[in-house]
């Protein structure tokens, strides 16, 4: 099993952050622009939060708020689940179930090393499947 490292090997090292007060609609425009569903929020150096674009369409839309006034601090998600870089990706899956969340950073210690999505998990699970399934393919026509 690969581990959440692994994912972030394959994505990139790109990290797209905010503070909390960028406005909700650079928030956006910078997800629109990375084409990304969740920016994490730091401050000082600090992860603090993190936004997605659940918090904009429950938080922002159902309100009538204003996403050019209204900023990142109003309504970002501060309570953070995290993942290190060498828990599997089974783990990973398993903590986005049980929190019910799309995006996980990866933080080792204070160092925040990327995040990953739900997309990234099952794409990288898909992966191992079919690459499991072309060995013992392979198993079976060579006779071993």
């Amino acid at each position: 099993m690969n581990t959440v490292r692994h994912i972030l090997q394959v994505k990139g090292d790109d990290l797209w952050t905010i503070t909390p007060d960028t406005t909700v609609y650079d928030a956006l425009r910078l997800m629109a622009d990375k084409d990304v569903g969740a920016l994490l929020v730091m401050d000082s150096g600090r992860l603090v939060g993190i936004l997605s674009e659940r918090d904009y369409a429950r938080k922002v839309i159902l309100f009538n708020k204003a996403s050019r006034e209204t900023l990142v601090r109003e309504i970002m998600t501060t309570q953070l689940y995290t993942i290190h870089p060498d828990q599997t990706v089974q783990e990973s899956m398993e903590l986005m179930t049980a929190q019910r969340v799309r995006h996980l950073p990866v933080v080792d210690g204070e160092q925040v090393l990327g995040v990953i999505s739900i997309g990234d998990v099952v794409k990288d699970i898909i992966y191992q499947q079919r690459r499991t399934i072309r060995d013992y393919e392979t198993r079976l026509t060579s006779g071993a």
